[in-house]
């Protein structure tokens, strides 16, 4: 457990993931709960794991991480989901759990964390040090 501006961040185990939902739910609106949980079992079994951000006891931010190892980047994490409650946002949350993913990618060996950034929040993340990948992601519908 680490904590940053009155914000404790942990890992959580599966048996807390349904309790995140309405969390997550206000960056992925197009799951409901149960295509939550089967997504998130489904990743777990490639190493993905959820933390919780919590303050005063409530939670208030959930991040997504997992390990990958490349032959591009080598080892490194990546962070799949970051979202803090909207009426959380600006209080410390965000850079909590990216402190807690920063130290626990630190931990396993890694020397670098990847993360794609919606638009509005690359201010954020070049605020605490992330800047812009210069390689360009593509994708195809099937």
């Amino acid at each position: 457990m680490t904590t940053i501006d009155e914000v404790r961040t942990r890992r959580l185990e599966p048996r807390e993931w349904a309790a995140v939902f309405p969390v997550i739910a206000q960056l992925r609106p197009h799951l409901d709960a149960k295509e939550f949980l089967d997504r998130a079992r489904r990743q777990s079994h490639s190493g993905y794991e959820l933390v919780g951000a919590y303050r005063n006891g409530a939670l208030i931010g959930v991040l997504g991480m997992r390990p990958v190892h490349t032959l591009a980047r080598g080892p490194h994490l990546h962070v799949d989901d970051i979202v803090i409650d909207e009426a959380e946002r600006r209080a410390g949350g965000g850079r909590a759990l990216m402190a807690y993913a920063e130290a626990d990618a630190r931990a396993r060996g890694m020397t670098a964390v990847f993360l794609d950034a919606r638009p509005e929040a690359i201010g954020f993340y070049q605020a605490i040090g992330y800047a812009l990948h210069t390689v360009p992601s593509m994708k195809k519908k099937l």
